[in-house]
């Protein structure tokens, strides 16, 4: 494995000495957001993971190796170049041949750090079961993963785009634990609520962290998504964003947009109509998921 793994110095040291790591994905930067806001949000979202007692590890393929943690050189290079490969499980063995950069979805970044023994994981908001699944069979890879991945994947619920109740149904059906984090409904993405109640909560990140413990004690395979929801003052109005996903999924219908191309579409186009200030929510949530994701990696690391 230390043919293909090469960790930061920063990750390498905090293994060594026992401290509670956690993994971050690198999609989020090339894919989800210009530069040079990409670079900065990272920066921001790693120091919030510090300030609150983990270490980060931003993941991405590069060179023909998976690197666990970048160094700021990396991240600089990373979110500034062109044509970045968008990272799932099937592309990961070509990327590392091909020596290609590669940016990890959820999907990626969770059998990354598996593969390094990172348990708990931050990022914005998880893939699922897209809106006409049920004739595209456009289902995200990432629901696959939770079903079958130890990692624990923190993030303010399901991206609003997808069709949310086949998502659930979908985890459910592979026993994937939904826990609302001090919510009794599910969050979608840029709003804090759902019509989708949840019947796992939990209030802090102990009783999260005793769940993932004894989950995995039992060897009940895969992981576990922990539903954050983004913070009041950055929350969108439901009725309002829903309308503007719906026109923005007309327009993807409209020119053929499919596969891995409609989240990246979807999300541009919602940042357009609604004069980028989904975007600022888009990168409130995921500080706020950095806060909650560390605080439970120190609660799982205690045991």
């Amino acid at each position: 494995m230390e043919k293909y793994l090469s960790y930061s110095a920063e990750v390498q040291e905090a293994m060594a000495q026992g401290k509670p790591v956690v993994a971050l994905e690198s999609t989020i930067i090339s894919h989800g957001m210009p530069y040079p806001q990409n670079v900065k949000t990272a920066r921001e979202v790693e120091q919030i993971i510090r300030d609150n007692g983990a270490v980060p590890a931003t993941i991405a393929i590069i060179d023909g190796m998976i690197k666990i943690g970048l160094s700021d050189e990396e991240l600089e290079m990373f979110g500034n170049s062109q044509g970045v490969a968008k990272v799932s499980r099937r592309d990961i063995g070509y990327l590392i041949a091909t020596k290609q950069l590669g940016a990890t979805t959820v999907a990626a970044t969770m059998i990354c750090a598996d593969l390094a023994g990172i348990r708990i994981f931050v990022t914005g908001g998880i893939g699922g079961v897209h809106r006409g699944a049920e004739t595209t069979m456009d289902i995200s890879a990432d629901l696959e993963e939770l079903a079958q991945t130890d990692v624990a994947v923190i993030c303010a619920g399901a991206k609003s785009i997808l069709d949310i109740g086949l998502t659930l149904e979908y985890l459910e059906t592979k026993g994937v634990p939904v826990v609302g984090y001090q919510t009794d409904v599910l969050p979608a993405f840029y709003t804090r609520t759902s019509e989708f109640p949840l019947q796992i909560c939990a209030d802090n990140a102990k009783t999260v962290a005793d769940m993932l413990h004894a989950k995995w004690d039992l060897g009940l395979k895969g992981g576990a998504v922990i539903a954050n929801p983004i913070p009041e003052a950055d929350a969108m109005e439901e009725s309002f964003i829903n309308g503007i996903i719906k026109t923005a999924l007309d327009e993807a219908n409209a020119n053929g947009i499919a596969g891995k191309d409609v989240t990246p579409f979807m999300l541009g186009k919602v940042k357009e109509l609604t004069d980028g200030t989904s975007l600022d929510a888009n990168i409130a949530l995921v500080k706020h998921n950095a806060v909650v994701g560390a605080q439970i990696a120190v609660a799982f690391n205690g045991k």
